[in-house]
């Protein structure tokens, strides 16, 4: 999905997200960029999961091209591999709440066990009637997690996310859950490109992973920390964050 005119500007939405999610974050960014909004495999219109994150992030240069790349939670890392793989094409990079994975081998399995468990609600083993309804249930659980504490409601999407498939959500915790992600962090420091962190100030998990990050990529990253605002900051605070974005973006 593409709108709005100017430079590129490639969109990763997170999981149980969709190229429909961005909202008045979107809007904000349409008016100074070409967005280019994809759909993550397992999400929207894309179908099934069926590679890992390098194969994510193969993809998503291949649709996007040389672009600046956006990428909020899970298309933030997919983002990650598309940049450290294909640093030609990614000319800028804003990760927001993002991680470049799980370091020790023992926190990743104990993360896929989790995963497997959210995905089997969504695509029980066997089968089963009332999608629909499986996927609403898992939505009211993943959005009370204290992760989306500070999000309205009214910002979650909610309408737009029940517009995925519960299959293909499933695939995409199977496959590009943040415990079968190669973790790169000995890896960033290869990225010559200009790096931009946004977190929420509220959300304290992932600014200490912002920082991290900042300080793996080195003197070309840096970090904005959005007050009052947690988790999914560019929907909670969509004009602020958008600001931030486009300041980065225009700067060089």
């Amino acid at each position: 999905m593409e709108t709005g005119a100017g430079p590129r500007l490639v969109l990763a939405h997170g999981f149980t997200q969709n190229a429909g999610c961005w909202g008045r974050f979107g809007t904000r960014l349409a008016r100074t960029h070409r967005l280019v909004a994809v759909d993550l495999p397992g999400h929207g219109a894309s179908g099934p999961a069926v590679g890992d994150l390098p194969d994510a992030g193969r993809r998503l240069v291949a649709t996007g091209g040389p672009a600046a790349y956006l990428g909020y939670s899970l298309g933030g890392r997919v983002c990650l591999h598309a940049a450290v793989a294909h640093p030609d094409q990614v000319r800028r990079l804003v990760l927001v709440s993002t991680t470049a994975g799980l370091r020790a081998a023992e926190e990743r399995a104990a993360r896929r066990a989790v995963d497997a468990a959210w995905a089997d609600e969504l695509d029980p083993p066997g089968g089963g009637g009332d999608a629909a309804g499986r996927l609403d249930r898992f939505l009211d659980r993943w959005l009370a997690q204290p992760l989306f504490a500070t999000l309205p409601t009214d910002s979650a999407e909610v309408a737009a996310r029940r517009r995925n498939d519960p299959a293909g959500l499933a695939s995409s915790l199977r496959t590009g859950g943040v415990g079968t992600q190669e973790p790169l962090w000995d890896r960033l420091e290869a990225l010559t490109m200009p790096v931009l962190v946004v977190v929420g100030a509220a959300d304290r998990r992932y600014t200490d992973l912002g920082r991290q990050l900042v300080e793996a990529v080195g003197p070309t990253a840096s970090l904005a920390a959005i007050a009052g605002a947690g988790h999914a900051c560019h929907l909670e605070r969509p004009e602020r964050v958008a600001a931030v974005v486009t300041d980065f973006l225009a700067d060089g």
